[in-house]
């Protein structure tokens, strides 16, 4: 605290953690006078919301609704005027020259990110391969997949291999500049309840997002995306987990498991435009 406004001469302290060495730092902020806010989380309904039993299944409001609400307490009035990091347009097409060449007219090209940080928010790559495959099989179609670390550089490399106009972007590095770049450019991506389908929605990218663990009334749903975009399945012990980290009660995962590739498929497809007027 010390330190801070020695370095910064804070006025206020804004508290977007919530947890318990962020609360300490605003009980010294508050005892010597400073005003400060923090972020409600909503712990108690999420519970409420995951419990095996008596669940209470009501949309809880988005985190992006809580870090405003902070601000808001602080008498700051947001104006939301964002819609993509590239304002009404694209990124620049010279920054991902080395994966692909510009898009050209009529060809449709689908952001695939089928991995995230737990097993519960993991749709099983043997049927996402088959989401890829047919996907890869439509003409004038570029897919795209996104991933990282050893395990999904593997599985996306052979894909890629596997099958014509699909390449994948886990073999090297290219930086967030050069993939946010790329997917401002898709006319679609698929993702699981992770980071890249909050990347997507930061580049005004509609996502076709798969639910598993989880779900998106615990207010993670990314930036604008449709409802009408989502894929889960109606389940009773749905949603077990807020972060997908709990393993399964069933032990099988049908959250994830018994979802149908073609449902993933023709989600993908009521979106994207069709490349000839026959399609």
């Amino acid at each position: 605290f010390k330190e801070l406004r020695a370095q910064y001469s804070i006025d206020a302290f804004a508290d977007l953690h919530g947890v318990l060495r962020s609360f300490f730092l605003r009980a010294v902020c508050t005892l010597h006078g400073m005003k400060c806010h923090s972020i409600h989380k909503g712990r108690m309904h999420k519970r409420a919301l995951t419990r095996s039993r008596n669940k209470v299944m009501l949309p809880l409001i988005s985190s992006r609704a809580r870090y405003r609400e902070v601000f808001y307490r602080f008498g700051f009035a947001l104006e939301d005027k964002f819609t993509s990091l590239y304002g009404s347009g694209k990124g620049d097409p010279a920054m991902f020259a080395d994966i692909t060449p510009p898009k050209a007219e009529g060809e449709r090209w689908i952001g695939i990110a089928p991995f995230a940080k737990h097993k519960g928010k993991i749709y099983p790559p043997e049927l996402m391969e088959k989401v890829v495959a047919e996907l890869a099989a439509m003409p004038s179609t570029k897919i795209f997949l996104f991933g990282g670390g050893d395990y999904e550089r593997k599985i996306l490399g052979e894909w890629a291999s596997r099958y014509n106009g699909v390449t994948s972007l886990a073999e090297s590095r290219h930086g967030f500049a050069v993939e946010l770049a790329l997917l401002s450019h898709l006319d679609t991506m698929v993702s699981m309840d992770s980071a890249n389908m909050h990347l997507a929605s930061l580049v005004g990218v509609r996502v076709v997002s798969v639910w598993g663990a989880t779900h998106p009334y615990c207010g993670f749903k990314g930036f604008r995306q449709k409802e009408a975009d989502i894929v889960q399945l109606p389940m009773t012990c749905r949603p077990c987990s807020v972060f997908g980290n709990k393993p399964c009660s069933r032990g099988d995962y049908h959250c994830l498991a018994g979802i149908p590739p073609q449902m993933i498929v023709n989600k993908v497809k009521s979106i994207i435009p069709p490349s000839t007027p026959n399609e």
